[in-house]
């Protein structure tokens, strides 16, 4: 098996949904990461998201809008949302897409800060084929591949942006207690153990940092 993953950009629009544009403009709310999405068969959408922010705001914004059906809100600084609500023709094909190529999408999803989504799917290299060939008919979506490779169920999503140099640097810091509080080794400690440079070591963790922090903030 194969993983995927892609940055998935709406075609003209700041969003791929009119209520999700509204979310994505409004400044109280931080729409972080979808959990689960799912094109029922009465044709509406159910969505599991994260949010942060003005919960008030949000439940407005649900109520005025025309396509929600219903909707829940749990949760404090960080929230969880449940919805139901009625798709736009073209978020309908797009799911339908995804759940006839038989693309399996390992959640969470997240919302970058401009409304764009990052997504992970896995399947063949047949199947992905058959993704870029239908996105390449689709007016509403373009996608701009981040990375693939071989999945590795045994990696987390996090390990598997790392390559193997920069995950043993990683290992080996966290081994000797360079995170730990106080700092129980140096870069020269890392480096004599994994037989590189202190600089090269730190170039390593500063690279691995930047994926780990881009990850939790996007």
């Amino acid at each position: 098996m194969r993983y995927l993953t892609v940055l998935v950009k709406p075609n003209g629009e700041n969003a791929f949904h009119p209520l999700g544009g509204e979310l994505t403009d409004e400044p109280s709310i931080k729409r972080r990461a979808i959990h689960h999405i799912e094109l029922l068969a009465d044709d509406t959408v159910l969505l599991f998201a994260e949010a942060s922010g003005s919960q008030k705001r949000y439940r407005e914004i649900m109520d005025d809008s025309p396509h929600v059906i219903d909707y829940l809100v749990s949760g404090d600084e960080r929230w969880m949302a449940v919805s139901q609500f009625e798709p736009t023709e073209e978020v309908r094909r797009n799911l339908e897409l995804q759940r006839e190529s038989h693309l399996v999408i390992d959640t969470p999803i997240y919302f970058t800060s401009n409304g764009s989504l990052k997504v992970t799917c896995l399947g063949t290299d047949a199947t992905f084929k058959n993704l870029f060939e239908n996105v390449d008919e689709a007016d509403s979506i373009t996608f701009e591949i981040l990375e693939m490779g071989d999945f590795d169920p045994d990696q987390s999503s996090f390990s598997r942006m790392f390559t193997p140099r920069q995950e043993e640097v990683l290992e080996t810091a966290v081994d000797l207690g360079y995170y730990n509080e106080p700092r129980q080794a140096t870069l020269e400690d890392i480096g004599e153990v994994v037989g590189i440079a202190p600089a090269t070591v730190g170039e390593h963790l500063r690279k691995v940092e930047e994926c780990v922090f881009s990850e939790i903030v996007c």
